[in-house]
């Protein structure tokens, strides 16, 4: 088993168990003690866990604050990355939307003043917005609503019929934002199914792109949706610079815009 699987699986554990015997994850990953330890100072570094005696303490993130609670938090970064996002699209392009994220609603207040693209998304919010018409009650884009189960808190929809409604589809842009970017592991989420919904959008896209402010820099959430190397172009704000982990982010990633 790579290391990379042992850790996730490792933090699938403890998102339930949040703390475990060392001899307990040996066992439930089929390792060896050294292997276990190995991975475990990997995940201390990163500050998902805590070594007590004879076994770990999930120290990793908590769930991220209702999105009434993010909307006017770095608000100015996230209506800068939203309109360096506004310009990648040409008219008649195809582009994911996934839902939860500010970064995102504001993407979709950008793009509502352009016109002619095909908008697919689970959010509610990101619907609404894109489907307004124009001056002479004309719709300026097309919108198509992606059915399934409702999120708990937050207006879009998940689940296994979301995810197959999504590679019904394939398109020339997935814009994404993740709760955290890092350069080892990617774009990561906290919950399994917005994990699962941008997963599949990234896999059905032609362009990958992250939209990230700079406190999601370095981080890492529980589920891991995009490596690096599938990112196509990771947009940022410019505190994102002053980051440790930048230059590392630089190196790998295919293209990265300051906004």
């Amino acid at each position: 088993m790579l290391q990379e699987e042992r850790l996730q699986r490792l933090r699938s554990i403890l998102s339930s168990l949040r703390q475990i015997k060392t001899n307990r994850i040996a066992t439930d990953l089929g390792v060896s003690r050294e292997t276990v330890r190995r991975d475990v100072l990997e995940l201390e570094a990163l500050g998902e866990l805590r070594r007590v005696h004879g076994g770990v303490i999930a120290t990793g993130p908590e769930p991220e604050p209702p999105i009434d609670e993010r909307l006017n938090v770095r608000l100015r970064e996230k209506r800068r990355i939203a309109g360096v996002a506004a310009k990648l699209p040409s008219p008649g392009d195809t582009l994911f939307l996934d839902g939860g994220s500010t970064t995102v609603l504001a993407l979709a207040e950008e793009i509502a003043s352009l016109s002619g693209l095909t908008i697919i998304t689970n959010s509610f919010d990101v619907a609404l917005k894109l489907a307004a018409a124009d001056g002479k009650g004309q719709p300026r884009h097309h919108v198509i609503m992606l059915g399934g189960q409702l999120g708990s808190g937050i207006a879009a929809t998940y689940g296994e019929s979301t995810v197959a409604e999504i590679y019904r589809h394939f398109t020339d842009w997935a814009f994404l934002s993740p709760v955290g970017i890092h350069p080892k592991y990617g774009a990561t989420s906290y919950a399994h199914n917005e994990a699962a919904v941008a997963r599949a959008m990234a896999q059905r896209a032609k362009r990958t792109v992250i939209l990230a402010d700079h406190s999601k820099i370095g981080q890492v959430s529980r589920i891991g949706f995009c490596l690096m190397e599938e990112i196509d172009t990771l947009i940022v704000d410019k505190k994102a610079s002053t980051h440790p982990v930048f230059a590392d982010l630089k190196a790998v990633s295919n293209n990265v815009l300051l906004a």
